[in-house]
């Protein structure tokens, strides 16, 4: 019977970093991760845990990507403060009876995240984002709303007057009559999360290799050892005759 094997992905990061949230709020960041295991294996299911992994797995629900899919693995988001680090309990297949598996080195690939997406579905921005000039000119005025909201009117070298919204919670850095140019940030880079990817190997093993392999490294040490032993006897006899001529 095959059983059940942890992978752990870590997403280390500074705990008093705080991002924006939807709402222009500071808070903490949040994480997340995707794993795409080799054909055959899969998640464990959860009767198949023992206790002290059920309590490690208590709050984190991964599911896979799709039916189809199963040997892709996805997480998130979840509270960054609390989960650092994502235990992924798997399942390997068994090659004695799926033969389309074998005894051999697979690559694993793993994805992770931290903070919050800087694009909605719908492709529009979040405000996780840096905001620049769309225009080269000088700022005409800029308009706080009771919203938190930032109203940004450039008067443009064309005499035109465009306007940007900055919404609540990023930091404006450009000031009244301020010249700036095309591209120029008009706010900080909200954006403090990231993302990583890494390719690792798991080896899947027969256990009747791991054991012949122990038996062959077993009889060569006590052959070893025997011959050693032989070799020392010799010597004495050899040193007994040299004695007696």
């Amino acid at each position: 019977q095959i059983k059940f094997f942890e992978s752990v992905v870590k997403i280390p990061y500074d705990l008093k970093a705080k991002q924006i949230l939807g709402n222009g709020q500071k808070g903490g960041l949040n994480v997340g991760a995707v794993m795409i295991l080799p054909e055959g294996f899969k998640l464990a299911p959860n009767n198949q845990l023992d206790e002290n992994l059920k309590k490690k797995m208590k709050g984190v629900y991964i599911t896979p990507y799709s039916k189809d899919k199963d040997n892709i693995l996805v997480i998130g988001p979840i509270a960054g403060e609390k989960y650092q680090e994502i235990t992924f309990p798997l399942l390997a297949p068994n090659p004695e009876t799926n033969k389309s598996v074998s005894f051999i080195k697979y690559p694993i690939y793993v994805g992770a995240n931290r903070g919050r997406g800087q694009v909605y579905p719908t492709g529009e921005k979040t405000n996780n984002n840096l905001y620049v000039a769309e225009t080269s000119g000088k700022i005409n005025e800029i308009i706080t709303s009771e919203k938190g909201e930032s109203e940004i009117k450039i008067l443009g070298n064309n005499g035109a007057i465009q306007t940007q919204l900055i919404p609540k919670g990023v930091d404006v850095i450009v000031t009244k009559d301020q010249i700036i140019q095309k591209d120029q940030s008009l706010t900080v880079n909200p954006n403090v999360g990231g993302f990583g990817q890494v390719e690792s190997e798991i080896v899947l093993q027969s256990p009747s290799r791991i054991i012949g392999f122990l038996a062959f490294c077993f009889i060569t040490i006590i052959t070893q050892t025997f011959f050693v032993l032989k070799k020392k006897q010799f010597e004495k006899v050899q040193a007994l005759e040299f004695d007696q001529n």
